[in-house]
């Protein structure tokens, strides 16, 4: 580890350089900036860099927005979204305080397109190397669908990275090839109107450490924390919002700041290494994550066919004694004879003579029986985390479970099994048949877990009360109102 104490890079003049090149890009036009920030080293130092600039700054020059946004995938390490939530708020309170034009935000996927909603819900099978649907869906989309919003409101955006050349040979040539020549900004490679600046691009790790310990943070975090979320983990999983560059950024499963579900390496370092350290609550999360490796692995939890129906065969390289056998071209019509649904059967050992190779049939998403199998076992994993160590966690929405249940719906369950799954892991009864549209925008949800914290008001609960609200709006005999508020506010871990 390298001593920050001595100045040894001697790289100050790299920090003053780099932040009046901050102010000169600021200054070149009218277009809004959007600063994407994980929690990691490289955000937070493009964001302190930007806020230090601004500082700087006149306020007559001060003339445009500067967006800070975060995605919040809804499956981050606890710890890690507590701790990007107080640092946005922090942002955003010394803006307030110096007059500067920052706004934050946190960006979530749609309800329909969650970790959850898509694995619980659609049945897909868990993140791999090479099937890495979760990048896009949680983190690149909801990114881009901010962007193109304000695209659409002032025309054109720069997007703020915390990108560097020195982090990989591939991600520097992604970079270089979208660089144009003589120029500050980069295309982006899919966003309309979207430009890209990478204002500490020339930084090393070295440099980026010692620019965060040499400066104090302006809005008052502590800098050395940050540090120490590192000593066991030298990788952060950055806001993607390129899906060109989505591949150098490789998988977030061993970085403080990545998801605690990943399972697409095989170890989970980082939630091992915290709980090495000495956080033992995390330990159900990490046990539910090698949960999701095992079960994605079990071909009996599987369907033998793809969402659309699609039946593959993949070779078969195992022993053929024992196996039955059975022609390709017979396939259909052995299937139809023992009333075979490739959508739920769970053992079907059979080997397929395709000419003269040996061929198995492949599989596609969950099964629902696997689906429900795995709600189970993430509500008994919700439950273990409160009773441990705080009995507000979410590891699940109520706006999830809704989702879940119209995809089990649009997948022929039609016993309505969900509510009761709910009601018998947890105990809690849902009105399951109201009108579920969201009740706020991103935005109002992002401020609305700010004063929750800033107040010491519970989010969940309040959650809960705004749903009973809404459960008797226009309803003219509201006598009942009351009770479900009262009934809300008597939950025992409330008054534990």
């Amino acid at each position: 580890m390298v001593d920050f104490g001595l100045n040894i890079f001697n790289t100050g003049t790299k920090f003053t350089e780099a932040k009046e090149l901050v102010k000169e890009v600021y200054l070149m036009d009218e277009r809004p900036w959007v600063v994407g920030f994980s929690g990691g080293k490289d955000s937070t130092a493009v964001v302190q860099l930007v806020f230090q600039a601004l500082q700087e700054m006149e306020p007559s020059q001060l003339h445009k927005k500067v967006y800070v946004i975060s995605s919040d995938t809804q499956v981050e390490t606890p710890l890690i979204i507590d701790k990007i939530t107080r640092t946005l708020g922090r942002i955003q309170a010394k803006a307030l305080e110096l007059g500067l034009p920052f706004e934050t935000q946190k960006v979530r996927p749609k309800v329909e397109q969650t970790f959850w909603a898509s694995i619980i819900g659609k049945g897909y099978p868990t993140p791999r190397q090479k099937f890495r649907w979760c990048t896009d869906r949680l983190k690149i989309e909801p990114a881009n669908r901010f962007i193109l919003d304000k695209v659409d409101q002032f025309g054109e955006v720069v997007m703020l990275l915390g990108v560097r050349d020195s982090e990989s040979a591939t991600r520097a040539a992604v970079m270089q090839s979208h660089t144009i020549e003589g120029k500050k900004l980069m295309r982006h490679s899919t966003l309309r109107n979207a430009f890209v600046f990478a204002p500490i691009r020339s930084f090393d790790v070295d440099d980026v450490w010692e620019f965060l310990l040499q400066y104090e943070s302006p809005w008052g975090d502590d800098n050395n924390e940050l540090l120490e979320l590192y000593q066991s983990s030298n990788s952060e999983c950055p806001l993607i919002v390129d899906k060109e560059v989505k591949e150098s950024a490789g998988s977030c499963g061993n970085s403080r700041f990545g998801c605690w579900t990943c399972t697409v390496v095989n170890e989970d370092k980082a939630l091992s290494g915290f709980i090495n350290n000495g956080v033992d609550w995390l330990r159900p999360l990490y046990d539910f994550r090698n949960f999701l490796v095992q079960i994605r692995e079990d071909h009996s939890k599987r369907q033998k066919q793809r969402m659309n129906g699609e039946v593959y065969l993949l070779p078969f390289n195992d022993e053929l004694e024992g196996r039955e056998i059975i022609l390709k071209e017979n396939l259909k019509q052995y299937l139809h004879e023992n009333n075979i649904n490739l959508a739920t059967v769970e053992e079907l050992d059979i080997v397929i003579q395709d000419g003269e190779e040996f061929k198995r049939l492949g599989v596609g998403p969950f099964t629902l029986k696997a689906r429900e199998e795995i709600l189970r076992e993430l509500l008994r994993t919700q439950k273990q985390i409160r009773e441990l160590h705080d009995p507000t966690i979410e590891l699940i929405t109520i706006e999830e479970l809704k989702a879940i249940r119209k995809y089990w719906h649009d997948d022929l369950q039609w016993e309505d099994r969900l509510p009761m799954v709910v009601e018998e892991e947890t105990g809690e009864v849902y009105d399951w048949d109201h009108n579920d549209r969201p009740v706020f925008k991103d935005d109002q949800l992002t401020d609305l877990e700010t004063l929750c914290q800033e107040e010491g008001v519970n989010l969940s609960v309040l959650k809960q009360l705004i749903s009973v609200e809404k459960d008797y709006s226009g309803v003219k005999v509201r006598r009942g109102l009351f009770q479900a508020f009262d009934k809300t506010l008597k939950q025992d871990f409330l008054h534990l």
